[in-house]
């Protein structure tokens, strides 16, 4: 209480002298001009405006009733960059100076990605990591770093099985859910629910074309309808109805099932459910659900992974939407939730080079934060945002201010003369459209020649591979609402359930009601 008095009267304090140095916390940030940029008050201004703030704003240490967790797959600190850039650009301001959603969370760190045996990770460990507090092998998910790639046996084990963030959660009576872009059988989903030896253990299919036994391996569709906690979630939402439909059967989206078991588990999931639980495969049907009287929710919009948004599929549902039609459902819930909301499809953009697609994948990542913070309240919702891992994207050279971020630099290289693009990459596919071999010398194309203005357009890379690859920088992590102060710093990406479990009173380690019994929720 003495914190709080404290704050209060600063705040006060701050308020009296705002209107003198224009730094009110009503005041926007993203509408300067350019012109404004060279006035060497606006700079004092814009300093003291962010002081007042931080200031004014006093530690939330109340207990978290509702945890989520907001996953940029892919999303390396260069990719927040050019995405606020992006952004701005698209809005009409100085991109520069321009700020997505998460971006103004007060309390921000770093995470430390590299898995048990790569100092580059994969999406698989990773999610063992920032879901079970626990690092692990590249490639497998949900198990300890005692079980190798392929080692069916060790991923069924007890002593080797991770809980995450949800059992948690569940075993705390709360509810707990998904929300991906990706298939839901995918990597960083699956880290939910999942336990086993090979992220690519999608279907039965998969693992018996990986050369193993389904009955010794469970595949992880299977574990999402039979396992533990993925039989318990409240709200699965993204794409793959393929890895949950035989062989013999088609999707409604006229695409054949891979199972060979002959299960229909997208039948059995609606089937096993106590209550009202719907199965929509349309943003017509998503938006049309009535979630007051929806106990379960299941969402499959495409045969894989769900389409990029700049390629504007039919009736697919926006990853705001389907972050709201999940907060609707499991707010229902007094006692509280766990939600996992995964960008999934910045990875795979970036896989490709097509830096276009990652930054409007990262906007509307930005935008279902937004949309997630509209529905909650700040004083018991725990939002924390993070990315599993980076990517080899750069921003490079001198362009000017506002110049465009996904277009060519306004500099020329000083030493062929020729035009290079802001971003670019370490490493990637087609070499071949950015390189030419004149009498044995290797030289570079006029990019002028090329049209970087389409969606699908791919960028310049340095080494040639079938796809870019991920990076092994630290990745940020911001927070907002109840103990976000606690991550700050440098840590462990495995630190990070620990933080949200200690705000929430889950998990098996230390947390807020150790240490007041009577911790209690905002009034």
């Amino acid at each position: 209480m003495r914190a709080l008095r404290f704050f209060a009267a600063l705040a006060l304090q701050l308020t009296a002298c705002s209107s003198q140095y224009k730094y009110g916390p009503e005041q926007s940030w993203d509408l300067d001009s350019i012109s404004e940029l060279k006035s060497k008050e606006f700079w004092f201004h814009d300093a003291q405006r962010t002081l007042y703030n931080k200031l004014s704003t006093p530690p939330n240490q109340y207990r978290a009733k509702n945890v989520i967790f907001f996953l940029g797959d892919g999303m390396s600190v260069p990719t927040v960059t050019a995405g606020r850039i992006f952004d701005g650009q698209l809005r009409g301001v100085v991109g520069e100076r321009n700020r997505l959603e998460f971006e103004k969370f007060n309390y921000v760190g770093l995470s430390k990605t590299y898995c048990v045996n790569k100092q580059v990770a994969d999406s698989a460990c990773t999610a063992s990591a920032y879901l079970s507090g626990i690092k692990a092998n590249y490639l497998t998910i949900g198990v300890t770093a005692d079980v190798e790639l392929n080692d069916c046996r060790g991923s069924r084990l007890p002593q080797n099985r991770l809980s995450s963030i949800a059992a948690w959660a569940l075993k705390g009576s709360k509810s707990a859910g998904l929300v991906t872009t990706t298939r839901v059988t995918h990597a960083s989903p699956a880290g939910v629910y999942a336990h086993t030896s090979n992220r690519d253990f999608e279907s039965d299919y998969d693992v018996t074309k990986l050369g193993q036994n389904p009955g010794n391996c469970p595949d992880i569709a299977q574990q999402l309808i039979d396992g533990d906690v993925g039989k318990r979630l409240r709200v699965v939402m993204g794409g793959g109805t393929i890895k949950f439909l035989p062989n013999t059967t088609n999707d409604v989206f006229g695409n054949k099932g891979q199972r060979l078991d002959n299960r229909n588990l997208i039948e059995e999931w609606q089937q096993t459910k106590p209550g009202n639980a719907r199965v929509v495969f349309s943003r017509t049907d998503l938006l049309n659900n009535d979630a007051q009287n929806t106990d379960f929710l299941l969402g499959l919009f495409n045969a894989s992974h769900l389409a990029y948004h700049m390629d504007d599929s039919i009736d697919t549902p926006t990853l705001p939407e389907m972050t709201a039609a999940a907060i609707n459902v499991l707010s229902r819930d007094p006692n509280g939730y766990f939600l996992f909301v995964e960008g999934g499809r910045i990875d795979h953009a970036h896989h490709e080079t097509k830096a276009k697609k990652a930054l409007d994948e990262t906007v509307q990542f930005s935008d279902a934060v937004r949309k997630a913070r509209q529905l909650t309240n700040p004083w018991d919702t725990l939002i924390v945002v993070s990315a599993d891992h980076g990517h080899t994207v750069t921003i490079s050279g001198y362009p000017d201010v506002n110049n465009s971020i996904v277009g060519l630099n306004s500099e020329l290289s000083n030493v062929d003369q020729l035009p290079y693009t802001s971003i670019s990459y370490a490493n990637g596919p087609a070499y071949e459209r950015f390189y030419k071999s004149t009498d044995g010398v290797v030289e570079r194309v006029d990019l002028r020649n090329l049209d970087f203005s389409k969606p699908d357009a791919i960028y310049p890379h340095g080494v040639p591979m079938t796809e870019e690859t991920h990076g092994g920088g630290d990745v940020a992590v911001y927070a907002h609402g109840p103990w976000s102060h606690l991550f700050t710093g440098v840590y462990e990406q495995s630190t990070l359930p620990h933080l949200m479990g200690f705000a929430s009173c889950l998990g098996p380690g230390i947390t807020y009601c150790d240490l007041q019994p009577k911790a209690r929720y905002s009034p």
